[in-house]
C-alpha cells in the first residue's frame, strides 16, 4: 500500500490514495471543489521503496480535492481569577477546516 506524509497547517498527515483527511484552512480564496497540492512531503513509501526527505522530497507532491469548507465544534474558553471578584468569562471559538479528498501520490 502507498502511503506519503505531507506537513501543512504546521501539522504532519499520514495519506494515502482515496483519504479523506481534515486539515487547517489554508490562506486564500477556496472553495469546494478546488484542486490542491501539497508540495511539502516528509516521506514517501510505495511497499518496497521508502523515501526520507531530509526535509522535504524534491519533485514529490500530493494532490487532492476539497470536498467540503466548514467549522469545528465550538470550544469554551472559561477564564476564572480566583479571590479577585472578577466572576467568570466565556469565550467560544470554532475552528475552520478543509475537508480533502487525496487524489494522488506523486
Amino acid at each position: 500500500m502507498e502511503f506519503a506524509v505531507i506537513q501543512t497547517g504546521g501539522k504532519q498527515y499520514t495519506v494515502s490514495k482515496g483519504d479523506l483527511i481534515l486539515i487547517e484552512k489554508i490562506l486564500g480564496e477556496h472553495k469546494e471543489g478546488d484542486k490542491i497540492t501539497f508540495d511539502h512531503v516528509l516521506l514517501v513509501d510505495n511497499g518496497k521503496d521508502t523515501t526520507i526527505g531530509a526535509p522535504y522530497i524534491s519533485g514529490a507532491e500530493v494532490k487532492g480535492t476539497i470536498t467540503k469548507i466548514g467549522r469545528r465544534a465550538k470550544v469554551l474558553v472559561v477564564k476564572y481569577k480566583q479571590k479577585s471578584r472578577s466572576g467568570w468569562t466565556r469565550n467560544g471559538h470554532r475552528q475552520p477546516y478543509f475537508q480533502v479528498k487525496i487524489d494522488s501520490l506523486k
